[in-house]
């Protein structure tokens, strides 16, 4: 054991010799960098084939292809205090979607929604349009929520939290789950 008398008799360097190896004990695996590229990944047995499940935190959503399997895709997500969290049912699925913020939307930010401020502009479907490739319209008890899993036109807000509560994927990846997924199928995001 070093004791205080050692370190005084022999110095800091004799103190560093002991404490060097603590900082690696401690250390711990650094995680695998945030990667939004479709990858097959094991999942907790808990989510059933045909689910999806969104971790926002880690910027993922998951749609359960087997026991135990899963797709997993980078998503960008909610602004804090705008994110969705809990179960919802995809009920509407769209092809290049039609797009109108939300009047709290609007209000929030006037500014950046200023062509639907006191009219009913309806933005077509498209490559400027936000919700981009496809949409995947999230439904509670029959209720649309206004939340989406759906592409964007800003590929490089994937892996980040600036939406108004949607969940984003890039183009591509939004087009691959659309096929995949059927209506009814249940998402969950904890």
């Amino acid at each position: 054991m070093i004791s205080r008398r050692k370190i005084l008799r022999f110095g800091p360097a004799a103190a560093a010799a002991v404490l060097l190896p603590l900082p690696a004990l401690a250390r711990k695996k650094d995680p695998a960098p945030f990667d939004p590229t479709p990858q097959e990944v094991r999942i907790r047995k808990d989510f059933a084939p045909g689910q999806i499940l969104v971790l926002p935190r880690s910027y993922y959503l998951y749609f359960v292809t087997d026991t135990r399997k899963a797709v997993r895709y980078g998503v960008g997500v909610g602004k804090a205090g705008l994110e969705f969290t809990g179960r919802a049912v995809i009920e509407r699925k769209k092809v290049w979607p039609t797009w109108r913020p939300t009047d709290e939307m609007i209000e929030r930010d006037p500014r950046a929604y200023a062509k639907f401020v006191d009219n009913d502009y309806i933005q077509p479907g498209g490559p400027d349009n936000p919700l981009g490739a496809r949409a995947l319209y999230l439904f509670q008890n029959g209720i649309d929520t206004y939340f989406r899993i759906h592409g964007t036109n800003q590929p490089q807000t994937i892996g980040h939290s600036v939406s108004n509560g949607c969940i984003r994927m890039m183009n591509d990846h939004v087009m691959d789950l659309y096929e995949r997924v059927p209506l009814g199928t249940v998402v969950t995001v904890l």
